[in-house]
Order: C-alpha cells, then structure tokens, then sequence
C-alpha cells in the first residue's frame, strides 16, 4: 500500500527540477546584467522564493478550503510548490558558501551587508507574499 512519501515524491522530484532550472535561468540573466562582483542572483532567488512560498502558504491554507466548502488542498500539490519549486528554486546552501567566500576575501563590508539584506529581503518577501495570498483569499 503507498505511503504519503511515495504518493508526493514524484511531485516533489519534479518540483524541484522546475524550481533549480528556473533559478539557474535566473543565475545566468543576473551575471549577465549586474555582474559577478556580488551574490544578487542569489539575493533575488532568495527573495522571489520567499515571496513565493509566502504566498503559496496563505493560498493554499485549510481556512479557504474550510471556507469554500472543499477538502483540503491537496498534499501532492503543495508539496510540488513548496518542497519542490521553491526548494529547487531557493539557494541558501549556496547563500551559505557566498558569505563565507566573501569572509575568506576580507570583504568583511560586502559580506555583513550581503547577510543584513538577506534576511530583511527574505522575511519582507515572505511576510509580503503572506499577506497577499491571505488577502486574495477573502477575496476569492
């Protein structure tokens, strides 16, 4: 009998590579416009990611399923946005090596600044993308 794991893997796996091509696409269109002096591709994947799941979250909560008299959204789907797009998408491991090259260059400035911008960037982002799928929620 399948288990909740082998009923969203697939969604997940395909998710995810969505969500890392997207991002590499993104990658190579912010070398190619501001450059490889600093991390921006990863600060926007970050960012647009944050926004993303955000909103996914509040859009596809119980409340509005309760509300609108239907079960549930369902896991597979969720599971394909939110583990998968926006885990493949997202680049915080890569966030992680980019502060340290920063520190390991003595760019001490660039890398408090990198980390300072992040986080506001993230949790505006998600905070923002929140608050826009709650609001489209009570609309729908």
């Amino acid at each position: 009998m399948p288990t909740r794991l082998h009923i969203v893997w697939l969604p997940v796996a395909l998710g995810g590579a969505l969500g890392a091509s997207a991002r590499h696409i993104l990658a190579l269109a912010s070398l190619a416009i501001l450059g490889a002096d600093f991390p921006w591709g990863t600060l926007l994947a970050n960012g647009l990611g944050s926004l993303f799941i955000g909103f996914v979250a509040a859009w596809m909560s119980d409340d509005r399923a309760a509300r609108d008299g239907k079960t549930r959204t369902s896991e597979a789907r969720r599971q394909f946005l939110v583990a998968g797009f926006c885990g493949g998408f997202t680049s915080f491991s890569i966030f992680s090596l980019e502060m340290l090259m920063l520190l390991e260059a003595g760019r001490i400035r660039d890398a408090m600044f990198y980390l300072g911008a992040s986080l506001i960037v993230w949790f505006s982002a998600v905070a923002a993308g929140f608050e826009t799928g709650r609001r489209l929620n009570r609309l729908a």
